[in-house]
């Protein structure tokens, strides 16, 4: 039996079923043909928030920020860093709070930045505050196969 898992494109918002094994090489989505797992922090909204949590099979990392927040501004090339170390492993995606209060809301975030790990759709983890790439990951290895 073949180890699969879901992941939800990027692009077109469309949920693939891919072999655990193949996620390394690079995995393209079925429908629009980009890759799956792109290396990069991806823009979450109100619109795709709720997919990319739940459907996803790998762990999701939330960075809820503020462009007023110089902390957030210094941990954004901290988070970039991270998602591609990660690029296999998890996704990284961020929340603009001043332009997303409803997730904030629905994710009671009180302070920026605020990290928050899921899997299969429920929160595990959340810490704030902005911290360097080792302790960053040191972290979330206690939620990704590092």
């Amino acid at each position: 039996m073949v180890d699969n898992i879901q992941l939800v494109c990027i692009n077109c918002q469309t949920v693939n079923r891919v072999a655990r094994a193949r996620l390394s090489g690079g995995p393209l989505c079925g429908k629009c043909k980009q890759p799956l797992l792109p290396g990069r922090v991806v823009e979450l909204t109100n619109t795709n928030c709720a997919k990319f949590i739940s459907k996803n099979g790998l762990p999701v990392v939330v960075n809820f920020w503020a462009s007023w927040c110089g902390h957030c501004r210094n941990f954004e090339p901290v988070f970039a860093a991270a998602a591609a170390e990660l690029q296999y492993k998890a996704f990284l995606g961020r929340v603009e709070t001043e332009e997303e209060p409803e997730l904030v809301r629905r994710f009671s975030v009180m302070s920026m930045p605020t990290h928050i790990v899921f899997r299969q759709g429920r929160e595990v983890a959340r810490q704030s505050g902005a911290m360097q790439l080792p302790r960053l990951l040191q972290w979330l290895e206690q939620f990704i196969e590092i």
